[in-house]
């Protein structure tokens, strides 16, 4: 695949201490087939620029209306509503606002404007072990793209990880999850019907795939983000340890303790109907989590 094939990145963050070894930069790829009802992403669902508005910021000043060339911008202070359907995101109103209340998430990047970013930070690769996480939305939604950056840093020897929600094709990732070095992969809820309420999509195929790369030979860590009274009881915990304990050779588990730091961007996204708010464990209850994955026999992971 060419240098100059294009795909959609919601951003790419260097300096990264928690998704994986050593001092990382993540690429977060848009575009995630699940729609958890806990999300703190929910502008990389899709694989398109997103307009953001801080509505505390707006002063009503009203040049955004009129810098909009297709008169979609709506002054956020009269009403929840700061867009009309016909906006692009083309981001001319981001740049009249004199105090930053509106921003565009996410733009396109050919193969090579992501090779020549990481290849900044490659150094510091080299002197902490670290490399390049994929993380999303869903990095194999782009696969295309995904597989060309891949196949570029793979010939320069930057060591590769990923966070797959593990909702993919197999057949037509297999090829890039062989070249990766570590593999984070998401089991949310292991009952399958509880795993649809909460993410829109039963979780077979993800079982199927956690399946497949514990073949791989590769260091994998299974993520729980746990959320109280939705997937924090002894049933499910012991069921997906034992599930990786059976089926992951070597696999660890990371258990994620959910936040709501993510929530003010369904706001800002104009996606109020979705925001749902879940209420994080407490310390003594992750713990005891912990325990248990570690009575089934399953190491417990910590990148936090």
């Amino acid at each position: 695949m060419a240098s100059d094939s294009i795909g959609f990145v919601s951003q790419i963050q260097g300096f990264c201490v928690n998704d994986g070894e050593g001092i990382r930069t993540n690429i977060f790829l848009s575009g995630c087939p699940l729609r958890c009802k806990w999300c703190a992403n929910p502008e990389t669902w899709t694989p398109s620029a997103k307009l953001t508005v801080v509505k505390e910021k707006c002063t009503g000043c009203g040049r955004c209306m009129h810098a909009c060339p297709v008169k979609a911008a709506l002054n956020p202070i009269d009403s929840d509503v700061f867009v009309t359907e016909a906006c692009n995101s083309c981001g001319k109103c981001v740049d009249v606002c004199p105090t930053s209340a509106r921003k565009v998430l996410g733009s396109y990047m050919t193969v090579g404007d992501v090779i020549e970013r990481v290849k900044k930070d490659v150094i510091y690769f080299r002197q902490s072990g670290g490399g390049v996480t994929f993380s999303g939305g869903e990095p194999t939604f782009q696969k295309n793209f995904l597989k060309a950056i891949i196949d570029e840093l793979y010939e320069l020897g930057v060591d590769m990880a990923i966070e797959s929600s593990g909702m993919f094709s197999w057949e037509g990732s297999k090829d890039i999850f062989e070249k990766l070095d570590f593999i984070f992969v998401d089991l949310k809820i292991f009952d399958s019907e509880k795993h649809c309420k909460y993410t829109g999509s039963g979780n077979e195929v993800i079982l199927e795939n956690i399946m497949k790369i514990g073949k791989l030979g590769k260091p994998v860590v299974v993520r729980i983000p746990l959320m109280k009274d939705v997937n924090d009881d002894e049933e499910n915990i012991s069921r997906t340890a034992q599930f990786v304990r059976d089926n992951v050779p070597g696999g660890r588990i990371e258990v994620l303790p959910h936040h709501n730091y993510g929530s003010y961007k369904y706001d800002a996204l104009g996606m109020k109907e979705h925001k749902m708010l879940f209420e994080t464990p407490s310390k003594e209850r992750v713990e005891e989590i912990e325990e248990l994955i570690r009575k089934n026999g399953i190491e417990v992971a910590d990148f936090k």
